[in-house]
């Protein structure tokens, strides 16, 4: 037992160091290749920031655990949402650019909608998995595209702004991918055999180790990043991270799996954990539309709520596993 607890931590802890690396290194080459920051932060940090979700995913499957799996992809949308931003609303308010309100957040309700669509017959194949990556690529290239025609586009690429930044020679940040990439899958193939075995010795369904240690591990990257964006005064940088790292959630790290074989679902993933999701991304939104003060965002006592939805739903599962109903 001990052992895998061990394997856990130590699995989790590459994992996010590795993460950290590798989008570093892909940000830097994608700069060495002329992409502006903007189309970065869109893209890579958008994809980095999610990539041990995907790679959890993608070796839960292929060891046979596809609860561990989904439990990642589902337990991922619901702490993003109520532990990180409850967490960074409650560390200083967001306020909410109105883009967000007309771009991104539509798009996260149609990725939510096309996940539910696909989870809902408790059965991941080939077509779903199609649907949902296709889904993402025309969604990137459609926030990419809005991107370059917004007024503060020119901005984003003022040579001031990058020459603040440290330059990353070629070679170095060609190493950190590669050496990030590696680290991420043999982190991600100790933290599923930590909490496979986790699971076996408690008795506990791996969908539960997915909705919660493995998601929560996961999402350490969203946190970090929130907490950082918000300490240098660019709130749009923590709620724009948290939506695109649940577009990836909902359309990659459940797409690739069922791209790669096809599964079936443990049914409380559908009828108790995806309504979570819905329930808890629509509130994000009511929230987001609806003003405080004259001041449309998330303030602390939006961010008490949204973290109390968190913990609540945590107690729920907790109740479930020392009653044995999970």
């Amino acid at each position: 037992m001990f052992l895998f607890l061990a394997a856990i931590i130590a699995g989790l802890t590459a994992l996010v160091w590795s993460a950290d690396r590798f989008v570093d290194g892909a940000a830097a080459i994608a700069k060495h290749m002329g992409v502006s920051s903007m189309i970065i932060g869109i893209t890579i940090i958008g994809f980095g920031t999610s990539a041990p979700e995907i790679l959890i995913s993608v070796i839960a499957v292929l060891e046979q655990t596809p609860d561990i799996a989904i439990g990642n992809a589902l337990g991922s949308n619901i702490a993003n949402i109520g532990l990180i931003l409850g967490i960074t609303a409650l560390v200083a308010p967001l306020p909410i650019a109105r883009h967000l309100l007309t771009r991104e957040f539509p798009l996260l309700l149609i990725a939510t909608a096309a996940m539910s669509w696909c989870l809902y017959d408790s059965r991941l194949g080939i077509l779903d998995g199609a649907l949902l990556l296709s889904l993402l690529v025309l969604m990137l290239w459609y926030l990419v595209k809005a991107h370059q025609r917004d007024p503060e586009y020119e901005v984003s690429e003022d040579g001031q702004e990058n020459g603040n930044q440290k330059e990353i020679s070629l070679a170095v940040s060609s190493w950190w991918i590669l050496s990030g990439l590696v680290l991420l899958v043999a982190s991600s193939k100790l933290l599923i055999w930590g909490a496979t075995g986790v699971a076996l010795a408690l008795g506990i369904s791996e969908l539960i180790i997915g909705l919660t240690i493995v998601a929560l591990g996961t999402s350490l990257p969203e946190l970090a990043a929130s907490i950082a964006s918000v300490k240098k005064g660019d709130p749009d940088l923590a709620i724009g991270n948290i939506i695109g790292s649940n577009l990836f959630n909902s359309l990659a790290v459940i797409g690739i799996p069922a791209m790669i074989t096809s599964f079936s679902i443990d049914n409380l993933a559908i009828t108790r954990d995806l309504p979570v999701v819905i329930a808890i991304t629509l509130l994000l939104y009511g929230f987001s539309l609806l003003p405080v003060s004259n001041v449309r965002g998330l303030g602390r006592i939006k961010g008490f709520v949204l973290l109390s939805a968190f913990v609540i739903y945590q107690l729920y599962l907790y109740y479930g596993v020392m009653t044995g109903n999970s």
